[in-house]
């Protein structure tokens, strides 16, 4: 699924005593306060102070507190960990390995944006899966899902790690091809749609013939989420009523 989610973090509570501090001085406070998660604390080492200057008390309450640091750090990342979890659930389809379509639009907007800054175009593309009424007709909804799942995995494997891909819903898909024109997006979505026809999904022993219908807006100004989506898909129709006719 094009989705990315950074969850690691190398923040530590207390950490900004020493943020003006150069690299070398941060990331050898960083590892000194990881290492005390492993082995006794040695006050001295970490605060500078001789050992003479501290009472057993005072040394005492520096290691409980160092200790509760390096705690506190672990229960962040666990928190982080959790968060990014979630986050990429609450993006990813609930049947394919792709955005939904509330991460998508989210996506293209962000997209759209990053054009109109830089006057780079970008192009969005709309899919239409051919005859799923007949495949789920014939088959069973399991055979659709399948279909579903193949053109999503297909999409992934064919962009680039800086494109997006999401289900819109249904049996429609959509990609955001980054930084591409309205040429270069026509043949990259040719170059899709024919990847997802040429390899079949094979159900329960029986060969799908699985296509694709698909329409190419680019955007570069000032534009509206929604415009460009609806462009997109009115490209598609149009692409599909011109198939069929041509085979009719």
């Amino acid at each position: 699924m094009k989705v990315r989610n950074n969850t690691s973090s190398s923040y530590v509570p207390g950490a900004s005593a020493i943020s003006g501090a150069s690299p070398a001085v941060k990331t050898e406070a960083v590892a000194q306060t990881r290492r005390a998660a492993d082995q006794p604390i040695d006050v001295t080492t970490i605060m500078g102070i001789p050992e003479s200057e501290l009472t057993p008390k005072v040394k005492a309450a520096f290691e409980k507190l160092l200790t509760e640091v390096v705690n506190m750090r672990q229960e962040l990342e666990r928190a982080q960990k959790r968060i990014g979890y979630l986050e990429e659930l609450a993006d990813q389809d609930s049947l394919a390995p792709v955005l939904n379509r509330r991460a998508f639009v989210r996506e293209l907007g962000r997209m759209m944006s990053f054009a109109e800054r830089y006057g780079s175009p970008g192009s969005v593309l709309f899919f239409d899966v051919n005859g799923m009424k007949q495949v789920n007709d014939s088959h069973g909804h399991g055979a659709g899902d399948a279909a579903l799942k193949h053109i999503a995995s297909s999409l992934l494997e064919n962009v680039r790690s800086s494109d997006i891909v999401g289900r819109l819903g249904g049996d429609e898909f959509g990609v955001v091809l980054a930084q591409a024109t309205t040429e270069i997006a026509m043949e990259k979505a040719a170059h899709l749609a024919k990847d997802v026809q040429d390899e079949p999904v094979i159900w329960e022993g029986i060969e799908l013939d699985i296509s694709v219908s698909y329409g190419v807006h680019t955007f570069a100004g000032e534009e509206q989420i929604d415009d460009a989506l609806n462009a997109a898909d009115r490209a598609m129709y149009e692409q599909k009523r011109s198939t069929a006719g041509q085979q009719g």
